[in-house]
């Protein structure tokens, strides 16, 4: 008689059958999954931090070619600087696997039809998020040339690489979460709350309203940074009306 000489694998419990503390457990191990990810991407992100310190310098080099250093007045400064940028592009980093543990903890309640629906958002917001934060890079340059030139000419720019991290890090933020306004707007037409005729009849207002959200959200409150964010949000208002007429139909 032949041995099995390897156990079989246990087949994983369905979420209504798991106990309170089998769940815990689940999350647990997904959370220590994220976080020893994001140990090593900030890891790798404090070796290659002269790169990432080269890309983040460049809309300043565009605006100020030749004369683009940044400047330090505290000996802890540039220690503070490579720390917080390891935490950043750690978390961008590992941002994959972390979406991926809290893919795989929620999955198992959805159903099918649920599951149908969810991956299309995923994926979208991901490329929304990512989109947002290119356009804020793109427009940065001419945020930091209106700043430059908005306190005169007797002013001269001497820039902390930290405030400069910390506003192009906000700036990139902030874009790729208002990116996500289309994905909020969809899901509510498809949970009822919202229809499509109902945003059309909105239009007058939306422009206002967007227009003055991107004034007040945006970090460097520069009007080329406002109108790059409140043009592809009214664009995503119209797509969002458009995707609900043909999800109506």
């Amino acid at each position: 008689m032949a041995l099995r000489l390897l156990p079989r694998r246990a087949t994983r419990p369905t979420p209504d059958a798991m106990t309170l503390s089998e769940h815990i457990a689940e999350l647990r191990r997904r959370v220590t999954v994220s976080v020893l990810a994001f140990g090593v991407a900030a890891v790798l992100a404090w070796f290659l931090y002269p790169q990432l310190v080269s890309w983040l310098q460049h809309p300043y080099c565009q605006v100020s070619p030749g004369h683009c250093s940044f400047y330090v007045t505290r000996p802890l400064d540039g220690l503070s600087l490579r720390i917080k940028l390891s935490a950043y592009f750690g978390l961008f980093f590992a941002s994959p696997i972390v979406l991926w543990e809290l893919w795989r903890f929620i999955t198992p309640g959805l159903n099918r039809n649920e599951k149908r629906y969810a991956i299309p958002f995923i994926a979208a917001s991901l490329t929304l998020f990512c989109a947002g934060a290119a356009v804020a890079f793109l427009a940065f340059p001419h945020a930091l040339q209106f700043l430059n030139t908005v306190g005169g000419p007797s002013l001269h720019q001497i820039l902390d690489p930290n405030a400069y991290l910390s506003l192009i890090v906000a700036l990139m933020a902030v874009f790729g979460l208002t990116f996500e306004f289309p994905v909020i707007l969809v899901s509510l037409e498809l949970a009822g709350v919202l229809s499509w005729r109902t945003l059309s009849s909105w239009r007058r207002w939306a422009i206002v309203l967007i227009v003055l959200g991107a004034a007040i959200v945006t970090p460097s409150g520069d009007p080329f940074s406002m109108l790059a964010l409140a043009v592809p949000l009214y664009v995503f208002y119209e797509v969002s009306i458009l995707i609900g007429r043909l999800l109506r139909r």
